[in-house]
């Protein structure tokens, strides 16, 4: 028998290991990152707040389409200071990886709890299942620790579908529950994401029709304004003060903005069956959750009603929200704890009868079988999704290339590699080293000026080309570009790049080797030549200023700097060294 303290651990170590083999962050991520570091680095001042907060912090000069909440950075940056461990760690990126640790031990506590719930309403079996279920899936374990607003808003969900196995569960107290999770839904709906307004739709429904009318004023609305006060008096004070508008919903005005307006289809769409057809299979992983167990435990007589009142609102909650043209599989994340509970009543249900017959010791071994595929699947996406940071890995590379440097380090970033892991953080290499600045203008007037490259000693860019000045490119960084099938007498990858990734210094790049060795033997061997190949690509250099003079034959006065190949009709020159020269006729 497998201890409980086991799958505890085991929900702690895999987030944990997930967020130590990514620990850079996205462009989704970047707002609550940056706002996190500002709160941490410059604190809060109430004297001359508008000049303080125009001057140290990142969002007056990105604030973004619509204003985000600061409510999650504020939780983050408390925790952080009262944890004690800040003085103690030598780098800004040790500092941001002590805060993507708290996000994700946050959402492992809240699984912890609706674990917990489980096991007291279904029996430890069904908890544990649970658990094994819920770590080999991917997108939870890998982004709970990630800052999006959706990853906060997922553990006060996680809290509330707590209290309401609770409800479905202990019948003398529902009434108490259900107040729970309709408030604690209310909440991270006002507070983070409004699409959560249509799961208190659903979840209201499915109580009222399941409890009686009395449920409607005795817990439905009362929950729903306790969750809405408490939600405005949480984020109007805190976001207006930060975004200097008052008074200011930051949800409200992206509900405004992305649905009443109209503006969250300039983001992609996506056909009406998205989240049934794609999203939940993605997100579920294994296909025996809902190929087999959530059947299995719906049209089972003794678990078919508590399984029915935890399935059928989460799935009415994405069915009403598919009516929404643009689709993410990170809106609907919220029902994936409820619907892995469900897979994990149909495991126990097998597995409790793998004595009994043949067929439930074949079922009970397919699902062994399945979970273990399930989590190599989920390592494999792990080795992909790392590879999508090519910003971070930058700012790696260019750590070990400036160890010896003593003074302050000024370091141009262009769009993507901000967008891929640059983040504020990262300015602080060691606690007895100067910082490195960043600089992330994107005025196209000024990156214009030849003047404005004059301060900058290094560029990270994906274009060299469109860099004014003297630099020559030192590294670059490669980085995942989709899958190809591979022909017989084609070659899969490019054995440059191999060894690209190996001298980053990156175990991936190693352990990239000892995948082409495999793959090359089961093409010769096995598959006659076919095979499908990840596609890996330049993705990020870079430059290094030159502090030598001008070139022999190229006279700098008398040349006009032009920024961009599709603005001029002249050409690029590239030293011996290595050095990128930009001139117009």
């Amino acid at each position: 028998m497998v201890p409980e303290s086991a799958f505890t651990l085991l929900l702690l170590i895999v987030i944990l290991l997930y967020l130590r083999l990514a620990p850079y962050t996205k462009v989704e991520e970047s707002f609550n990152i940056q706002a996190t570091h500002d709160i941490l680095s410059y604190g809060v001042t109430f004297n001359d707040s508008k000049n303080f907060l125009t001057t140290h912090y990142d969002h007056i000069d990105f604030p973004g389409s619509v204003p985000r909440t600061f409510v999650g950075a504020v939780f983050l940056s408390a925790i952080t200071t009262l944890s004690g461990f800040i003085a103690a760690l030598p780098t800004g990126a040790a500092l941001q990886f002590l805060v993507r640790a708290i996000l994700g031990l946050t959402n492992a506590f809240a699984l912890l709890s609706f674990r917990n719930a489980l096991q007291r309403g279904f029996g430890k079996t069904t908890a544990n299942w649970f658990i094994v279920l819920q770590v080999s899936q991917f997108h939870v374990m890998y982004y709970a620790s990630r800052t999006l607003p959706n990853m906060f808003a997922f553990a006060i969900t996680t809290f509330a579908l707590r209290s309401y196995i609770l409800a479905i569960t202990v019948p003398l107290i529902s009434s108490r529950f259900h107040w729970k999770t309709l408030a604690l839904v209310t909440y991270a709906g006002v507070v983070f994401r409004s699409e959560l307004a249509v799961l208190v739709l659903t979840l209201s429904a499915y109580i009222l029709f399941t409890v009686g009318r009395y449920s409607l004023t005795k817990t439905i609305i009362p929950a729903g304004i306790t969750g809405l006060v408490l939600g405005l008096l949480t984020t109007v004070p805190i976001d207006s003060f930060f975004w200097q508008q008052y008074p200011l919903w930051p949800e409200w005005s992206s509900f405004y903005y992305n649905t009443i307006l109209g503006n969250s289809s300039n983001w992609g769409v996506s056909p009406w069956h998205f989240y049934f057809s794609n999203a939940l299979p993605r997100l579920l992983l294994n296909p025996l959750s809902y190929g087999l167990l959530i059947p299995l435990a719906l049209f089972t007589p003794s678990t078919r009603q508590r399984s029915a009142a935890i399935v059928l609102p989460l799935l009415s909650f994405v069915a009403l929200y598919s009516a929404l043209s643009h689709k993410e599989w990170r809106f609907i994340l919220y029902v994936i704890p409820g619907l892995t509970s469900v897979s994990a009543i149909g495991a126990t249900w097998i597995w409790n009868r793998r004595a009994k017959s043949v067929l439930y010791r074949f079922l009970s071994a397919l699902l062994l079988i399945s979970v273990f595929f399930s989590f190599l699947a989920s390592f494999i996406q792990l080795s992909v999704s790392r590879l999508n940071y090519p910003g971070g890995q930058a700012i790696i590379n260019l750590l070990h290339t400036t160890q010896n440097e003593t003074c302050t380090i000024n370091i141009y970033v262009d769009n993507l590699a901000s967008q891929t892991g640059v983040t504020r953080f990262l300015e602080n290499r060691h606690s007895t080293d100067p910082k490195y600045v960043f600089d992330k203008t994107e005025d196209i007037s000024t990156l214009h000026t030849p003047e404005f490259w004059d301060k900058f000693d290094y560029v990270l860019t994906q274009h060299p080309e469109t860099t004014i000045g003297k630099f020559e490119v030192i590294d670059t960084i490669y980085g995942w570009a989709g899958l190809r099938v591979v022909r017989p007498g084609e070659e899969p990858m490019k054995e440059e790049m191999l060894q690209a990734l190996a001298l980053t210094g990156d175990r991936f790049g190693n352990w990239m080797m000892v995948y082409e060795g495999f793959e090359r033997n089961m093409r010769d061997h096995v598959t006659r030549g076919w095979w499908i190949s990840f596609r890996i690509e330049p993705r990020l250099n870079i430059l290094r200023r030159q502090n030598t003079g001008p070139q022999e034959g190229v006279d700098e006065e008398e040349g006009d700097w032009v920024f961009g190949e599709e603005d001029f009709d002249g050409e690029f020159e590239k030293g011996y060294d290595g050095s990128i020269w930009v001139r117009g006729e």
